[in-house]
């Protein structure tokens, strides 16, 4: 009897847990930069991602609304560049991507799809067109549109 309490509280202790594991969202994802302010204007005035308030308040941070989450950006002083591969990236999904490739054009700013052809966009297997992009500090981000 004492061995069955015994599973049946292990059970329902990994039924709690499991149910709270469940629960898991994403909450911020932080990107350390070189320029606040370049990375701040890619990010809030090009990719129109809305700023948040920032609790540190010492001039290192930028935080932004990315739709159930936040993307922190904190400037890295010394700067340590890091290794950059296409493979992480962050991705961010618009309603208008032919828009936005017309706006990078316009800012002259390079693009490409997935296996790394400039000026060209993905289409995958479920329809959803990508390009990537590069950030002031060499981070990919792929954006599409399925929004």
């Amino acid at each position: 009897m004492k061995n069955l309490l015994a599973f049946l509280s292990i059970l329902l202790l990994s039924s709690i847990c499991m149910s709270a594991y469940s629960q898991t969202k994403l909450n911020h994802i932080a990107v350390y930069v070189e320029d606040l302010k370049a990375s701040s204007d890619f990010y809030g005035n090009f990719l129109g991602l809305t700023e948040i308030e920032e609790p540190f308040k010492d001039g290192r941070h930028t935080w932004y609304d990315i739709g159930g989450g936040q993307l922190h950006l904190i400037e890295q002083l010394p700067w340590t560049a890091p290794t950059i591969n296409k493979i992480n990236h962050l991705c961010f999904s618009m309603a208008d991507l032919d828009s936005f490739i017309e706006k990078l054009r316009a800012h002259n700013i390079s693009f490409e799809d997935w296996p790394g052809e400039k000026g060209k966009v993905n289409i995958r297997p479920d329809g959803v067109k990508q390009i990537y992009i590069q950030d002031p500090n060499g981070y990919w981000i792929e954006v599409n549109d399925e929004h």
